[in-house]
């Protein structure tokens, strides 16, 4: 290959680094923060899912699948992923 073939594949190089810095690399990091957010999901934390449901978590019922406590005596289970933000977490520390 010559310098003249190698210089037109720079372009597209500088193109593949940029778009992996500002967008790749980004994704997986709120990826990772998401996964390890869900992990870590108690019994009694005030949660918000995907859909807007404000609610406070009753149960943990398995690895994919919480029931969330969304008004009085009124129970929806929701799959872990769709939480979108935890509010205030609940202390474990008794």
């Amino acid at each position: 290959m010559d310098a003249k073939a190698l210089g037109q594949f720079i372009p597209l190089i500088l193109i593949f680094v940029i778009f992996y810095f500002l967008l790749i690399r980004p994704q997986q990091k709120r990826i990772k923060e998401h996964k390890a957010m869900v992990n870590a999901l108690n019994r009694g934390d005030q949660v918000i899912t995907a859909g807007g449901l404000v609610g406070k978590i009753e149960r943990l019922l398995d690895d994919e699948k919480v029931e969330v406590q969304i008004a009085e005596n009124v129970n929806v289970k929701i799959v872990k992923s769709t939480i979108s933000q935890v509010l205030s977490k609940t202390d474990t520390k008794k």
